[in-house]
């Protein structure tokens, strides 16, 4: 697979989104052509609560809504679909997004989260990572599909935060900021108590899972585990190792309907089966080697399967490590680290 290449970037949201879509341009539209989610996502041109979509996130994040329109200007696509294509979670509940995240609070590491980045298997060697530095904003560090706003993969900014994203397919979305929207937003969020509050009042119309980790007020460093749903936002802090697959687990979430595939299944499974035996203090590199197993009795955390029953395949893996100066920021593709990027914090 070919390496990772890092792209800087920065200015205002116009700015930014028409430098996301020139570096998008060239794989964009035979992405769109081969891709059966766009198929379905299509449909939703011109639906009511497509609009109630672009409303609540212009009432909120009008920014954001700025950096895809310019995104979409660049890659010469309509305005609205592009947008329809990043609201994917919201319109299409069974949305080809993978991810496996592991995290914990460790005396040695600080805060480690580790991510496996599942998803289109088109994609493989065609993503890239960009480093953006908004206006007025510390910046930040992130992993890119094309077309689609920084801040559903694995990111870290200079404030400190490192942020890991799962799908988790939501039956009943509701008018309100589309998932990815809130995604971004927290990127550009001044501490990590910023980012908390942020997932947990503004009005979410569908549901990711977010691990979360930064330094507090008090300069401790702290992981989250959050489950931001259209219909409640579950808070948990991480010590020991835990891990994360593509559905709801936390209490509470028997009452929110959800699509729970059998990948994800068997890898919440056998993560609950590996967890154990790294102890309670690992290092960064168990991590990564739990996120690289293709063992266990059902589908494997690692996902190279052409015939994946999610149509997801495994495009990155990384290793954020969390300090009070910092994120350390690295990706390994097909076994081998391929990027080691510092992102200091800037208080």
């Amino acid at each position: 697979m070919q390496a990772l290449k890092t792209i800087r970037m920065g200015g205002t949201p116009e700015a930014i989104g028409r430098q996301l879509g020139e570096l998008a341009r060239p794989v964009f539209a035979p992405y769109m052509a081969q891709s059966s989610a766009w198929a379905a996502v299509s449909r939703w041109r011109g639906h009511a609560f497509v609009q109630q979509l672009r409303a609540a996130a212009e009432q909120y994040f009008p920014a954001y809504v700025a950096e895809l329109d310019a995104m979409a200007a660049a890659l010469d696509w309509p305005a609205h679909d592009l947008f329809l294509w990043n609201c994917r979670g919201e319109l299409i509940h069974n949305a080809p997004d993978g991810c496996t995240t592991l995290a914990a609070r460790t005396d040695a590491a600080g805060g480690l989260i580790a991510h496996n980045e599942d998803g289109d298997p088109y994609l493989r060697g065609r993503c890239a990572v960009v480093e953006a530095t908004p206006e007025g904003k510390p910046g930040f560090v992130s992993f890119y599909y094309p077309g689609s706003l920084p801040g559903h993969t694995f990111a870290a900014s200079r404030a400190g935060v490192a942020q890991a994203i799962n799908n988790v397919r939501i039956r009943e979305p509701r008018a309100g900021v589309p998932r990815m929207i809130l995604a971004r937003a927290v990127l550009d969020a001044a501490t990590l108590d910023d980012a908390l509050a942020l997932l947990r009042d503004t009005p979410r119309a569908s549901g990711f899972h977010h691990t979360l980790g930064g330094i507090d007020a008090a300069g401790a460093v702290r992981v989250h585990s959050v489950e931001a749903t259209a219909q409640r936002a579950s808070i948990v802090e991480v010590g020991a190792p835990a891990g994360h697959a593509n559905h709801l687990i936390h209490a509470g979430c028997e009452n929110e309907a959800q699509i729970v595939t059998d990948s994800s299944r068997d890898r919440q499974a056998r993560l609950a089966d590996l967890l154990p035996a790294l102890g309670a203090q690992p290092d960064g590199a168990a991590f990564v080697r739990t996120l690289q197993d293709r063992g266990g009795d059902g589908l494997p955390i690692l996902r190279d399967d052409p015939h994946d029953p999610d149509d997801e395949n495994t495009l990155a893996t990384a290793c954020m490590q969390i300090a009070p100066d910092g994120v350390r920021f690295d990706v390994w593709q097909d076994g081998a680290r391929t990027l080691t990027m510092p992102v200091p914090r800037v208080a």
